[in-house]
């Protein structure tokens, strides 16, 4: 069965407008305002999935959707660098910073390379059930980019250079270890 995986990136939180990597936070009221606007613009879907991140729930329910919590979604773990600008981390550790940006097998900030997080979250499309038709999964902008990752058979270097904003949705299609882009970065709303 052709499954459509429409990835919903989480509305703005008070991190996304600092550019500091995220706690568990709430949306902003920006964010929460353009989530709540954006629901009417979803597609029918089948399934509801959510990292359970409370930027991530929040995001779901002001789109109106009942979601299934799904920990195989959650956030990159930056370890000590969580909650912290990415100017102060580069300000404080240059060289980590540039490690962690050019090699994704490093995780100098204690939590998960990206080596590790695409490993898991192509695990995690791997063993998606292909009962549903359409899936919405409502995640985090990492989780996305390492999806894409798996989706297109990209290196690890490629993470960055796919641009996922808040409140945007990227679709892929297929199963059964064959995936296809089929949009991305669309926004919501």
């Amino acid at each position: 069965m052709v499954i459509r995986l429409v990835l919903v990136s989480h509305a703005s939180t008070p991190a996304v407008r600092r550019a500091a990597f995220p706690l568990d936070e709430p949306l902003d009221q920006h964010g929460l305002a353009a989530a709540t606007t954006a629901a009417a613009t979803l597609i029918r879907y089948d399934e509801v999935r959510c990292a359970p991140a409370r930027r991530c729930t929040q995001t779901a329910t002001a789109l109106g959707l009942t979601p299934t919590p799904d920990d195989g979604l959650r956030d990159g773990d930056l370890g000590r660098w969580s909650g912290r600008t990415l100017d102060e981390v580069a300000a404080d550790e240059p060289d980590a910073v540039a490690t962690w940006l050019t090699d994704p097998a490093a995780a100098p900030h204690g939590g998960e390379s990206l080596d590790d997080l695409i490993a898991r979250t192509g695990t995690w499309l791997r063993e998606l059930p292909g009962t549903a038709r359409t899936v919405i999964a409502v995640t985090h902008p990492m989780v996305i980019r390492a999806l894409v990752v798996n989706a297109i058979a990209a290196t690890p270097a490629s993470f960055w250079r796919i641009d996922i904003a808040p409140l945007t949705a990227t679709v892929l299609g297929g199963g059964a270890g064959r995936w296809n882009l089929r949009r991305s970065g669309e926004p919501l709303g």
